[in-house]
Formats: C-alpha cells, sequence, structure tokens
C-alpha cells in the first residue's frame, strides 16, 4: 500500500470510527458512568451470549485470574477488569494469561480483543507477534496466519515471530499506524492496514472501568489528514 492510498484508508476509516463511536455511545453510557462513580472493580463487568473461563460459564463479578483462559462463543462477548488493565472481548475469541512470568504475559489466543493497559511493562503474544508494551490502549485481531494491530495510543515494541530481525517501535496518539503482521517471512510482512473494528467510545469505556481517561480525551480529531 502506497502512501497516498494508506492516507486515504485511514483518513476514512477514522470517519467511519468516529461514526460508530457516535452511534454506540449511548451504549457504554451507563457502564461509563457506573464506572466513574465508584472505585474501578475487579472481574467481569459484562457479559453477553456464551463466555466461558476455563471452560465453566464466566458469571458477572468474577474474577479473572493468572493462569485462566476466557473463550467466548459465536454470540459471546464479555468485558472485565485484571489490575489495571481492562479488555473488551468479542465473540469467537480466546485470550490467556500466562501463569508466574517476570513480566506479564498476555496471550491474545485467536479473535478480536481490544485493551488498555496501566503503567508497567508487558508482553502481548499473537500466533504471529510478540508486542512489548508500557502502558497503552491496543486493538488486536489475532489469527494463525495474520495478526492485525492497532495501536490506539501509546508505545510498543512489535516483533513478528516469523523474522525477529523485523522488530520495529510503534508510537501513536490516535490510531495512528495500524498493522498487520503475517507468519511467514519476507518483504511486507509487517504492512500499514487501515482503522477497523474499533471505536474511541469503547476505549473511552474500558479507561473509564480503571478510573482513567484517554490521552484523546478532550482533543478534536478532524481525521483530515
Amino acid at each position: 500500500m502506497n502512501e497516498k492510498t494508506f492516507h486515504s484508508a485511514r483518513r476514512e476509516s477514522l470517519r467511519k470510527l468516529a461514526v460508530a463511536g457516535a452511534v454506540g455511545a449511548g451504549a457504554y453510557a451507563g457502564l461509563i458512568r457506573a464506572a466513574l462513580a465508584a472505585n474501578p472493580r475487579q472481574g467481569i463487568r459484562e457479559l453477553q451470549g456464551a463466555v466461558e473461563i476455563d471452560g465453566q460459564p464466566a458469571r458477572l463479578g468474577q474474577k479473572v485470574l493468572p493462569g485462566q483462559s476466557v473463550t467466548t462463543g459465536p454470540d459471546g462477548r464479555a468485558v472485565f477488569v485484571i489490575g489495571k488493565d481492562a479488555f473488551l472481548q468479542h465473540a469467537d475469541s480466546e485470550f490467556r494469561i500466562e501463569h508466574g512470568a517476570a513480566t506479564a504475559v498476555l496471550r491474545y489466543v485467536t479473535g478480536r480483543i481490544l485493551s488498555v493497559f496501566g503503567k508497567g511493562r508487558k508482553r502481548l503474544e499473537t500466533p504471529t507477534a510478540t508486542i512489548g508494551i508500557r502502558g497503552t490502549g491496543c486493538y488486536i485481531e489475532a489469527a494463525q496466519e495474520q495478526t492485525y494491530f492497532c495501536l490506539c495510543y501509546g508505545e510498543a515494541d512489535v516483533t513478528p515471530n516469523g523474522d525477529p530481525a523485523q522488530r520495529e517501535t510503534v508510537r501513536t496518539q490516535h490510531h495512528d499506524y495500524p498493522l498487520t503482521i503475517d507468519a511467514g517471512p519476507g518483504p511486507t510482512m509487517m504492512a500499514k492496514a487501515a482503522v477497523v473494528n474499533h471505536t474511541d467510545d469503547e476505549l473511552t469505556m474500558l479507561e473509564a472501568l480503571t478510573g482513567r481517561k484517554p490521552p484523546f480525551h478532550g482533543k478534536d480529531y478532524r481525521y483530515d489528514y
């Protein structure tokens, strides 16, 4: 994708993101108000459809602990808080917290997950990439052949598992540099992509659940670049 095509696609994607956020804002308003009115609470904050923790049906308020897996079915969706981090897990997705690592390891096994993180180093692992973060917001779509990764804001070190020499440090303020990371080696295994399937309202909701606001809060992004 050349620069002109990339920026045109990104501009259109961000416009769609803004519209989707405006349409969906009401769905998150109650959860945001509740989050801001109380101290951050751990565990499952929202459930829809089939959601399991270690193969057993999840419950509202249930904590997600190190060593456990969260799996959603075709109609499943879950919002949960772990420490200073919050997650929105969509349908047909699996997420696992590795147990006992010196640096926290979060494994995005498959599917679509939006995440926001407090300060501190963590390692995110997908089938095709290893991503080091230090307090960010990001959206991941994980599959065996390709990972889609949008660093919504913050800094991350992105390493393709198929060719670690192509490691790249990414810094963004507002969905500036989405990537796809392929499984196989090659000159285009890390490629620029458009912004898809996540909104600023979702990020605001997740940050509110941990008592924070996203860095873009109060800023006017006109998406005209």
